[in-house]
């Protein structure tokens, strides 16, 4: 009866109007699959070129850089894909001044970070994260075109991009360590990459500001904007937290065998769950009424669990024979923490189902509160189990997630109980 209730046949979109979204995954996964080539290419060189000491002041100023990029996430694009058609172009206009003066504040933010460690004498790191603030105000110059993409729904057009711009990083890192066996190489390629995503976004969508469209007030964007944000933050504590918490409870060894099984488990996994979550979301927004998002969220929670419950099967049954295969029979050891791990796949995607769902009903401070909520129960698990074992702190880290994710995903699938037929620039003002 619940399947049936959450998954009525009749209620289901046509084949034409689900055909963007399977498009677009299928694209997305295709691109993950090459650039996961040339990062293994890239990482078997690194591994060979750089001491561990030099792969440490690297890491230090990635780890930062991600942390600080969370910021540029501020919701703005998202506004226009939910836009109506009339209000599109003065939305254009607005984002793109907000976009280019937000960029610079970001950059701002990480060279106060720079700042704090240069006086705490990690001088070399603050000089790496110094040169990547560079990153924020060049795209800038390509983040209303890369929005209107997707609001087009033109995925496969996104997804070519970003594997672009991925193997160019990774080929781009792996000549710059056989030339020069240094940091520097892993961190100048997350620069040097960006004109090329901008140029490439840039000719896939054109677009100018129309100068006779109106400016729309800063305050349409700030609070979708805010609580976006504060979304972000919560998924970000989430994928960082975790390892301080295990390294501080665990012990370095531990840390080092969860940073692996985490990778190795939940890496390729989580990059789709984040491609599909951007897939679904222009997907949603171009229902018109709650009815037919409910019925295109259904639908995609088919294709989803379709194609991730094979996966994640897939990855805990062969990882006795895989993990010391490809990554050799000295981590033979992490096996069982692999095969969890990669479960945590399936809440992902549910949090993903109902991020998009919430975002496209304009109401992101709801998502919010249940990222936040997954990732507390998610990091408290974790932390209750490493007081015992590694395997009872991975085991409760997943069932964090399953507990909170699950059950919103559910609610999400839910009938509607009413069914206005609104268009998309109206349903902001109905939710």
């Amino acid at each position: 009866m619940m399947i049936a209730r959450l998954f009525p046949l009749a209620a289901m979109p046509s084949r034409r109007s689900v055909a963007p979204l399977v498009a677009g995954l299928s694209a997305h996964f295709a691109g993950e699959a090459s650039a996961r080539v040339a990062r293994i290419l890239s990482v078997v060189v690194i591994a060979r070129q750089i001491d561990p000491a030099m792969l440490g002041v690297a890491a230090l100023a990635l780890s930062l850089f991600e942390l600080v990029r969370v910021l540029a996430n501020v919701g703005i694009g998202q506004q226009l894909v939910r836009a109506g058609a009339d209000e599109l172009p003065a939305l254009c206009r607005t984002a793109h001044r907000l976009f280019g003066r937000w960029c610079w504040g970001v950059a701002a933010v990480q060279c106060a970070v720079a700042g704090g460690l240069a006086a705490v004498d990690a001088t070399e790191a603050a000089r790496m994260l110094l040169v990547l603030a560079l990153v924020y105000p060049l795209m800038a110059r390509a983040l209303v075109h890369t929005f209107l993409l997707h609001r087009e729904q033109r995925q496969p057009a996104i997804a070519r991009i970003a594997a672009t711009q991925t193997i160019a990083d990774h080929l781009l890192t792996l000549l710059l360590v056989l030339a020069w066996a240094s940091p520097w190489a892993l961190i100048l390629p997350k620069l040097l990459t960006v004109p090329l995503w901008v140029t490439l976004t840039r000719r896939a969508r054109p677009w100018r500001p129309d100068r006779r469209a109106d400016v729309v007030p800063a305050a349409r964007f700030l609070g979708f904007g805010a609580a976006v944000l504060a979304g972000e933050f919560a998924a970000a504590a989430r994928l960082h937290l975790d390892k301080l918490l295990v390294g501080a409870l665990l012990g370095v060894e531990a840390l080092g065998l969860y940073y692996f099984a985490f990778h190795a488990g939940l890496g390729i996994s989580q990059a789709l769950v984040t491609a599909f979550g951007n897939t679904l979301f222009p997907f949603l927004c171009a229902a018109e009424g709650r009815a037919e998002r409910t019925a295109r969220l259904r639908m995609a929670a088919l294709l989803g669990g379709g194609v991730f419950l094979p996966l994640v099967a897939a990855q805990g049954f062969l990882a006795p024979w895989y993990v010391p295969l490809v990554f050799g029979a000295g981590w033979a050891s992490a096996v069982p923490y692999v095969a969890t791990l990669c479960l945590a796949a399936l809440p992902l995607l549910a949090g993903a189902l109902v991020t998009a769902a919430q975002r496209a009903a304009m109401r992101p401070g709801r998502d919010a509160w249940i990222t936040a909520a997954a990732a507390t129960c998610a990091l408290g698990g974790l932390a209750a189990g490493a007081l015992h074992s590694l395997d009872r702190a991975i085991l409760a880290y997943v069932a964090g997630l399953a507990l909170v994710l699950f059950p919103a995903a559910l609610a999400q699938l839910a009938a509607p109980r009413r069914d206005p037929r609104i268009p998309r620039a109206n349903q902001g003002a109905y939710q």
